[in-house]
């Protein structure tokens, strides 16, 4: 098998000879084997001088025939000078290995743990010495990318999409066609709270990309890793101290296309009260319209200022290298929008037919997104043995949106030929503030050298979002001989509401992980025990007002043309607070675990037994008639895994994997009390709600020919029990009522493929991956028939469709272009995402579905002799939409509203457009 294995390895792999008058070779370092990019190769007494390319190869052209030395250079190793024969024709391929300098072999090792911890280099390494199956994206790679944020960093990784954001940005991150609630998120290897106000998942988005040394993505697990990832762990490995004074700035400006083609829309927020009236005067407090400033209503439009992003890092080691420390920052000031078209169905009549268009209603959302980020990392080594390390990050976010939609009713006085329909136009504004803290301190104790070691971990971690004073504001309108003119704002519904949000969440953790080394039999076994324990505090609060106009009368254009101007009524004076958003919960979760590792030949294990104990709680603060106020759920689960490593050669290796793992509801999701009204749909919780339990299997082969260069080629299998998804459901009590919640579905099975491909050639670069996945869930679905006398009947029909966000196919291809002596990076990017189930609905074959898509994004660099360097990105360069859709059409109902395409119904139709950044680069 090996011998096959090489043989493939040669023709993948295999190198054309040179030709006429042209010395072609690669270089390597002596001891690791790695291609060194960079390397200074000459021809002593010519001007023949070129550096190594991405692979290590190089390549003099057109030499004179003769006798040389040859010189190669490289700093921190020695320099190497050797004769060569250069003939007319058919000179052999050289490979020079080079060893590092005597004097600086230590140092050479720091920087391979440091200094080098962003480089593709170590990235490599990484996913070749991990025991678990790890996909890299480095430091570098991200730095020279199109992306500015993890969320869209990510979506390069094999195996995963994104889902994106309203802005067309990536946010949370789909691991192997598993939903975003099922993978957690790590900040150097602990666990971090969501500052999501309903979800344990992380926002990806909030989290800028520089602050990051490489980002991880786990998709097996190992006993000492947390048990609650089926889709696998994302791991953001933050900038660490180098070993001498490292500084890295930048600065850029840019602009959307977007805002270049449209006005951007804004709206007052300096007056927002962060406290609603309730949490100012107390509950029995009767607002006024004056509690309520009208800032949020004062919307002007014009095109925004230029885009800002900076980030500054400074890195030295101190005391004979003893104390390290790192800082960082990070600002981005970006103005992003979308262009949406929304249409809405009724329910369906009968089985196998899409319902009827009511609706069209057309959305601009113009957003500025605020991105700060801090980092701070100090670590004191004592002495070998003993080492200290605290680092602290900071993440915040805040999002000024202004969503301003106009609906055009289809269901009555619409007379398209006559230009005549009745309109409503309702417009939002919402101010939205995410952060993230978060501070570790470590200890490394060797306390038996190679035999006895403990680490331990005391963490705070806190995450907050806010959403104060969202107001949204409904207006009628008419059109009339197609001229569309707003008329009145209704004296009756919910003609104005101010909305105040509030979650945080809290908590505080201990690790501890003990090493011992013990021979048996003559190998050396690796045994490690640990455990964790967290307590988590979760707050949420939420309080609604309703106003309505209080001059039924009063028309637009003629009494006010102003939404400031509007006299108010308030119909609330108390506000709202009992419902699913106003509770208090805990989670506190006990772990233990036992693992052990050992090589024997070829062969390497590593397997253990987790055990995790939760205690989980909840209580609503104004539960009003729900029978479930309060609610806990106690279990503890036992979750085995076995990693096994087979080395075929030294850059060849088979890897199998067997993890059993589990997902968690989130707090919300177990709250019974109906939720807030979303833009759609109407929530609610579901106290009933069990975790997700799943066995995962896995196989992969690797091959790294050198240090960049691998291919991974692999496959997964997951049996899921008690999946939980959301979809459209009945209440229980009051049928009539449909409510879009969580629920667990029987079981489910999902397995794929994964190809992940790297290889250099000189100058270029070319990544590549694929994954398939497929998957089947079976769900219970509504339809309709008609019994005897004629009357539609509900009656429920199992259906069977893939898991909640999976696609069947997820590609992405980069080439890449490397120049060191000119000092040119570039960058091609493409990401594809297959079509996926967006929303479930609880009706027969009305799934909504959203349509697979390219995304093109691409970027540059130059760099200058005096540490300078000048850089572009643009994304999105194919305006790619978002459609969503309904397999089916109704032609018969439908014909006129111009949704079917392709025997399809188009429900959704988002336009992000392209962007563009140009900034300079400061490296020391």
């Amino acid at each position: 098998m090996k011998t096959l294995l090489s043989v493939l390895f040669c023709l993948l792999f295999s190198i054309t000879v040179a030709h006429a008058t042209s010395l072609k070779g690669y270089v390597y370092d002596q001891k690791t084997g790695e291609a060194m990019v960079g390397a200074a190769v000459q021809l002593e007494k010519t001007k023949l001088v070129v550096l190594t390319g991405l692979d290590g190869s190089f390549e003099i052209k057109h030499p004179a025939a003769g006798t040389y030395s040859l010189k190669v250079s490289y700093l921190m190793y020695k320099t190497l000078v050797q004769q060569v024969v250069i003939l007319k024709e058919d000179n052999p391929i050289l490979k020079i290995f080079l060893a590092e300098t005597s004097a600086n072999a230590l140092s050479e090792v720091s920087i391979s743990v440091k200094g080098d911890g962003a480089s593709e280099k170590s990235a490599r390494r990484i996913e070749q010495k991990s025991i678990q199956l790890v996909n890299v994206v480095s430091g570098r790679a991200m730095e020279i990318s199109p992306d500015l944020t993890v969320a869209n960093v990510i979506q390069r990784v094999s195996g995963v999409s994104v889902e994106r954001s309203n802005s067309g940005d990536g946010q949370y991150a789909i691991l192997r066609g598993m939903d975003k609630r099922y993978n957690y998120t790590l900040v150097n290897g602990i666990k971090i709270p969501s500052p999501d106000n309903k979800y344990r998942y992380v926002p990806l988005d909030i989290f800028p990309s520089e602050l990051l040394e490489r980002l991880e993505v786990s998709k097996t697990l190992t006993p000492n890793m947390e048990g609650d990832a089926i889709g696998g762990v994302i791991n953001m490995v933050m900038k660490d101290a180098p070993d001498k004074l490292k500084i890295n700035a930048n600065l850029a400006t840019g602009y959307s296309q977007m805002f270049i083609d449209r006005g951007f829309t804004s709206f007052d927020h300096s007056g927002i009260n962060s406290k609603s009236p309730y949490e100012q005067h107390g509950k029995n407090y009767q607002a006024t319209p004056l509690d309520f400033p009208t800032g949020t209503l004062d919307y002007k439009t014009k095109h925004p200022a230029p885009n800002v992003v900076g980030g500054l890092s400074i890195g030295q080691r101190f005391m004979n290298n003893k104390l390290g420390v790192l800082l960082a920052g990070s600002y981005q000031n970006t103005y992003r929008g979308s262009n949406s078209t929304f249409y809405n169905s009724s329910v369906v009549a009968a089985a196998n037919k899409v319902g009827t268009i009511m609706s069209k209603e057309e959305r601009q959302y113009s957003e500025q997104q605020k991105r700060y980020g801090a980092h701070a990392k100090l670590d004191y080594t004592f002495n070998p043995n003993h080492k200290l390390s605290l680092y602290n990050a900071y993440v915040d976010l805040n999002s000024y949106q202004l969503r301003d939609a106009k609906l055009t009713d289809f269901s009555s006085e619409y007379v398209p030929e006559k230009g005549n329909a009745k309109l409503n136009y309702s417009t939002r504004s919402r101010f939205t503030e995410q952060q993230i803290y978060n501070t570790t301190l470590q200890g490394d104790h060797q306390l038996i050298p190679e035999r006895l070691k403990v680490r331990w971990s005391a963490v705070y971690s806190a995450a907050k979002n806010e959403v104060p004073d969202q107001s949204t504001i409904n207006v009628l309108g008419v059109r009339e001989n197609f001229v569309d003119r707003r008329t009145f704002v209704p004296a009756i519904g919910d003609a104005l509401t101010r909305r105040w949000e509030r979650s945080t969440e809290e908590d505080k953790a201990g690790y501890l992980d003990i090493d011992y080394t013990q021979p048996i039999g003559g190998i050396d076994v690796l045994f490690t025990v640990g455990g964790m324990y967290r307590d988590k505090q979760r707050s949420s609060f939420f309080n609604q007002y309703t106003l309505t106009n209080a001059n039924p009368t009063a028309l637009f254009g003629k009494d006010f043309n102003n939404y400031t101007e509007i006299a108010w009524i308030v119909k609330n004076p108390t506000g709202s607070v009992d419902n699913a958003l106003t509770y208090d919960a805990a989670e506190k979760l006990a772990a233990a675990y036992g693992m052990f590792n050992f090589t024997v030949q070829d062969l390497q294990v590593i397997a253990g037994l987790r055990m995790e104990h939760t205690d989980q709680s909840y209580m609503m603060l104004f539960p009003g008639a729900q029978p479930r106020p309060n609610g806990k759920q106690v279990y503890t689960d036992l979750l085995p895994s076995m990693n096994l490593k087979y080395k075929l050669t030294s850059h060849q290796a088979l890897r199998a994997s067997y993890f059993r793992s589990l997902n968690r509801p989130g707090f919300y999701e177990l709250v019974p009390g109906i939720g807030v009204v979303q833009d759609d749909y109407k929530e609610r919780g579901n106290p009933d709600l069990k975790r997700a339990m799943a066995d995962n299997f896995d196989l992969r082969y690797e091959l790294f020919p050198n240090g960049t260069d691998q291919l991974l080629v692999g496959a997964f299998y997951k049996n899921i029990e008690n999946p939980i998804e959301y979809s459209f459901q009945p209440d229980p009590i009051r049928p009539q009522d449909t409510y879009y919640m969580p629920g667990n579905f029987g079981n489910a099975k999902n397995y794929g493929l994964e190809i992940d491909y790297i290889k250099f050639i000189h100058k270029f670069g070319f990544k590549a991956n694929y994954t398939y996945t497929h998957s089947k869930i079976t769900t219970p679905k509504t339809s309709r028939m008609r019994d005897e006398q004629g009357d539609l009947q509900p009656i429920l029909v199992n259906q069977s469709r893939p898991l909640f966000g999976q696609s069947a196919h997820i590609a992405n291809l980069s080439l890449l272009y490397k120049d060191s002596k000119s000092g040119w990076d570039g960058q091609l990017a493409a990401s594809y995402t297959g079509p996926r189930i967006n929303t479930i609905s609880q009706f027969l074959d009305n799934d909504l579905w959203q349509q697979g898509f390219i995304q093109m994004d691409a970027s540059a660099e130059k760099k200058f002799k005096n540490n300078l360097s000048v850089f572009v990105k643009a994304g999105n360069l194919l305006n790619t939409p978002m459609k969503l859709f309904i397999k089916g059409t109704n032609t018969e109902a439908n014909g006129s509203t111009g949704t079917e395409y392709d025997g399809k119904t188009l429900i959704r139709n988002d336009q992000y457009k392209q962007t563009y950044l140009l900034g300079v680069r400061y490296k020391l």
